[in-house]
């Protein structure tokens, strides 16, 4: 597959301007908390932990959206759910733990913004928030829209990730007073996070027929692979559809995108909930008082 997806070019297949515009946001993000910091505030350069957050977070941003991954995202389902899971449940959380508290005090502190973080971010809200975003983006008729329309597709993806911020907020907040959740509440809401996604993966997985027509007809697809390829390149290329380039029929291509998806949920939710649990359990440990020693003296 590697040498026939070689026709589409180095652009399509590298992104080289969204490669500089990586770059640029690791730059940026260097100068502010590093460089230039004394000019914004008096706390200490970022850890060795949020650095490799941060930029471990830039590097799955560009392999998701920048490498041939994306070009695939629009040939298979598979790849499309793939991207959509390191997308939304992982990268955000590397950027919020890889950003320094102080940079997230300041964002919310902006007037107008903060009112509408605070309540965004609200556990309800966000679950709500997320889950429903994510399942209507997956419904056919919006899917193929926004896989249609460069801007469409722009907007409809950024919003969702805004979402995955909000929705993994209460979780990773770095902001104290803002962390309101029990380790038990923050467990029940990666249950509740796990329970509300099923739905669309269930629709996806069960369904007896190909749903979107992005994957299965021609027109579609060829208006979805102009998102990330010239189309001066499309209009010289002898494409007749997506199973010219995908290993398996359109129908098995998307059940299993949908088994990936829920997989790869699974394993993020249950990393995530070892941590909330095995944080809480060494707090827990750490509290209880030790037993007093008893020292016996023998006498002489």
């Amino acid at each position: 597959m590697w040498l026939e997806l070689q026709i589409f070019g180095f652009r399509a297949l590298w992104s080289p301007y969204y490669l500089l515009f990586v770059i640029a946001l690791g730059l940026l993000y260097y100068l502010v908390t590093i460089t230039f910091r004394e000019k914004f505030t008096d706390k200490a350069r970022p850890s060795s932990k949020q650095l490799i957050y941060f930029y471990t977070g830039l590097v799955i941003l560009y392999l998701i959206k920048g490498s041939p991954i994306d070009l695939l995202s629009h040939i298979m389902f598979t790849s499309h759910m793939v991207q959509m899971s390191l997308y939304y449940l992982v990268f955000p959380i590397l950027i919020i733990k890889g950003i320094p508290e102080w940079i997230w005090r300041n964002v919310f502190s902006v007037p107008g913004l903060k009112q509408v973080l605070y309540l965004l971010t609200k556990p309800l809200i966000a679950l709500l928030l997320f889950n429903g975003l994510f399942s209507m983006y997956h419904m056919p008729v919006i899917f193929d829209f926004a896989k249609a329309n460069v801007i469409a597709h722009a907007v409809i993806t950024t919003v969702i990730l805004v979402a995955a911020f909000l929705v993994w907020w209460p979780i990773f907040t770095p902001i104290k007073e803002m962390d309101k959740l029990s380790p038990l509440m923050k467990i029940g809401y990666i249950f509740a996070n796990g329970v509300l996604i099923t739905p669309a993966c269930g629709l996806i997985i069960f369904s007896g027929q190909s749903l979107y027509a992005t994957y299965s007809e021609t027109s579609g697809w060829i208006q979805a692979m102009s998102l990330c390829v010239p189309q001066s390149i499309l209009n010289g290329l002898p494409l007749t559809g997506p199973q010219m380039f995908s290993p398996i029929p359109v129908l098995e291509d998307q059940q299993l995108g949908g088994i990936l998806m829920k997989i790869m949920q699974e394993i993020v939710y249950g990393f995530v909930l070892a941590r909330i649990f095995f944080g809480w359990f060494n707090k827990s440990v750490d509290r209880v008082d030790p037993l007093p020693s008893t020292n016996t003296t023998t006498e002489a």
